[in-house]
């Protein structure tokens, strides 16, 4: 015999059904996959989740409800990912033209005519430095090379190639790894390398800090953003501004300033580190 529910127990069963639909539209798009390059680039991050960008982006998560998820991969591939709307954003990329096509970045103004992103919403700030062969006669002084006999390497994909380029000078990109480029740069294959101030750092420390010097003045400073997936922005664009918000608060707390003043200050670097 079927049995008919009452009046007050079919609407509790709607409201029920309802507030599942409700959950399992919103699960997915606070459930948010973040790429970023693997390799471990101290004080910022470890391949472990350590550094301050994962601290930074743990308080960021807390305060917006959002979970992410982290997977490591070869920034090239990242990149890729992002712009194809595999991963719903990528940590820390510095901006320029050319990337604007591989997701979105904070306060960039759409159809303007010189895009820049916000700075106050950066993650953090960084530069690359030059290192050259113990004994090179190579220089840079601040705006231009000297005694540049050879070509200048760089990690394949990272944004220094622009500035190298602008240089005017000749350069070589099929190296992944910072190791990669001290091995070069030590068989006289290149002349110098356009490194991030925390791989610098590490070399230095190894087995090629004898051979190599890093150079005092930096090629370049930048800073670094939380990059989201065009999809991302376009289907949730206030979830995007609340990420984007509470990255620089987070980043502005008297807590995490005194943590990034800390780490910073026993980072053998100064604080220089990650270099897209």
């Amino acid at each position: 015999m079927r049995r008919r529910l009452s009046r007050p127990a079919l609407s509790a069963l709607a409201a029920c059904c309802l507030l599942l639909q409700v959950r399992a539209q919103a699960a997915p798009a606070d459930h948010i996959t973040l790429c970023f390059e693997r390799q471990e680039v101290r004080p910022w991050r470890t391949l472990d989740g350590g550094g301050l960008n994962f601290e930074l982006l743990a308080e960021v998560a807390r305060r917006t409800g959002v979970t992410f998820d982290y997977q490591s991969m070869p920034w090239k591939r990242c990149l890729e990912q992002l712009k194809a709307n595999q991963v719903g954003g990528a940590f820390a990329v510095s901006f320029n033209r050319e990337r604007m096509a591989l997701g979105a970045y904070p306060g960039v103004a759409p159809g303007a005519s010189e895009p820049h992103a916000d700075p106050s919403k950066r993650m953090h700030i960084d530069t690359y430095m030059l290192v050259r062969r113990r004994g090179s006669r190579l220089d840079w002084d601040g705006k231009s090379f000297r005694n540049l006999d050879g070509r200048v390497g760089f990690q394949l994909g990272y944004s220094v190639g622009d500035f190298l380029r602008a240089q005017g000078v000749a350069i070589d990109d099929g190296s992944q790894r910072s190791d990669e480029l001290a091995q070069k740069l030590i068989a006289g294959r290149l002349a110098g390398a356009a490194l991030g101030g925390g791989d610098a750092a590490r070399l230095m420390r190894g087995p090629y800090g004898k051979r190599l010097e890093v150079l005092p003045l930096p090629l370049i400073e930048k800073p670094y953003f939380l990059v989201l997936s065009s999809a991302l922005v376009a289907s949730r664009p206030q979830l995007a501004a609340r990420l984007w918000d509470a990255v620089e608060e987070v980043r502005n707390t008297p807590a995490y300033r005194k943590r990034e003043q800390q780490a910073l200050g026993a980072s053998p670097a100064g604080g220089l580190g990650v270099h897209h």
